[in-house]
């Protein structure tokens, strides 16, 4: 599989887009502090802060050498004398990169800020009670292994990007902006971290009947869609063109297009909302314009607006009742609802690329839905386990999850010395909640 090739007017608009996408890491981490406790709003804020250091450094370090490039030298193996790409055989500390006007280095700035992104995501589910020392250990085993991993596969040429060329599925697996690379990867991780921490204290009674915990700002989470949607619109543009190697003239698509499937998903959670609770729930509002971005990002290029439109409302449905169904049927307390969001939406995504993407000229339009499906079982049957292994050992090792004194007095007091609020007194009285 050739890497796309960019004039200098293209590679000029691409790496301007690249600087966009850390308002989306930006805005997902307002979004994760407003619907956590007030108590911990400060852990939240410095825990992401943190994240984005060790996620940069440790893509730099390895998981650049790892995820690798189109037509850069990988560790491949034969089946019935096809060759299939499984990991990147690159240099550590980006050695070997020529930042010579190629689109190699475009790639390394592009995985730098995706790793971030992702990483960022399980810091919502696991929000009041996840200690800031085993956040960044779980980061560093996030950004240098399991999110390089699946980006060698999808965009550094690996197995599932030549599933089109070696078994004629389509165009082989399609996730130009991460849908699946960033947040369905990220999306598992939360998951795990969900699981392996347990809920807060006070979230369920003796019955298991789940108590509403609300976010304390929501002023926060809606300012973070607005970034999170300038941020998105960099991440799909670039994504489309380092990838995909779209033209230019797409690029207004990909921006009517992030739009709308936002636009879509939150106005679909609004009316669902009003007409079942008899007035809109602004968190979930927030939670499906996030969905709908996140649905867009798989081939947010090669849909029509119809469709980007049509992909958002189905996420937007998804997340209202998706993030219900986790809380009371299977006791995952997940205050941001990234579990949702990121990795439901983003699977949802990248089926509906299998659906509704347009081939790019010239190629292969068959079973393009075969090879999404087989991007999709990878991540559930392997990187979910992957994940949820790795975290599972850092825990054996390193204790995830805060004291309860931690908890009840908060992760702000209680690991930083102070309030992001000290201005005003926090209602604790959920404190002794059981």
């Amino acid at each position: 599989m050739n890497g796309p090739r960019l004039s200098e007017t293209a590679y000029a608009v691409c790496l301007g887009f690249v600087f966009l996408i850390p308002l989306a890491a930006a805005g997902l981490a307002l979004m994760n502090t407003g619907l956590g406790r007030a108590r911990s709003a400060a852990h939240s804020a410095l825990s992401a802060l943190c994240v984005v250091g060790v996620a940069a450094l440790c893509f730099f370090a390895f998981g650049f050498a790892l995820e690798g490039f189109l037509d850069q030298p990988a560790h491949t193996f034969a089946i019935q004398g096809k060759p299939w790409n499984w990991l990147g055989a690159g240099s550590p500390f980006l050695r070997g990169v020529h930042f010579d006007g190629s689109p190699e280095p475009l790639a390394a700035l592009f995985g730098l800020f995706a790793a971030s992104l992702a990483a960022i995501i399980p810091l919502g589910s696991g929000s009041d009670r996840w200690r800031l020392g085993a956040i960044c250990a779980s980061t560093a085993i996030l950004s240098s292994w399991t999110f390089p991993l699946f980006a060698h596969w999808v965009w550094g040429g690996g197995w599932l990007a030549q599933l089109g060329r070696n078994y004629g599925l389509g165009q082989g697996f399609l996730d130009t902006g991460g849908a699946a690379s960033i947040h369905v990867v990220g999306g598992l991780s939360a998951l795990s971290i969900a699981w392996l921490l347990g809920p807060r204290r006070g979230k369920y009674t003796s019955e298991r009947m789940p108590a509403a915990i609300p976010g304390h700002n929501v002023v926060l989470v809606v300012f973070g869609c607005f970034l999170a949607w300038l941020g998105w619109i960099g991440l799909n543009a670039s994504g489309a063109l380092l990838f995909a190697g779209m033209e230019l003239g797409r690029l207004p698509l990909v921006a009517i297009n992030t739009t709308l499937s936002a636009a879509a998903a939150s106005l679909t959670a609004a009316l669902i909302t009003r007409l079942r609770f008899g007035k809109p729930d602004a968190s979930l509002c927030a939670n499906g314009w996030t969905a709908g971005l996140v649905a867009s990002s798989a081939a947010t290029a090669l849909f029509r607006p119809l469709a980007a439109a049509l992909i958002g409302t189905i996420a937007g449905a998804m997340i209202v009742y998706t993030v219900e169904w986790l809380e009371l049927y299977l006791t995952i307390d997940d205050p941001s609802g990234a579990v949702s969001v990121h990795a439901l939406a983003g699977i949802w995504g990248v089926m509906a690329a299998g659906l509704f993407a347009s081939p790019v000229a010239g190629a292969n339009a068959a079973n393009q839905w075969l090879a999404q499906l087989d991007g999709v079982a990878t991540l559930v049957g392997f990187i979910l386990p992957l994940a949820y292994g790795l975290n599972w050992l850092l825990n054996r090792f390193y204790a995830l999850r805060v004291a309860p004194e931690g908890e009840r007095q908060g992760l702000d007091l209680y690991e930083l010395g102070a309030g992001a609020y000290p201005e005003f007194t926090s209602h604790n009285e959920d404190l002794w909640q059981r």
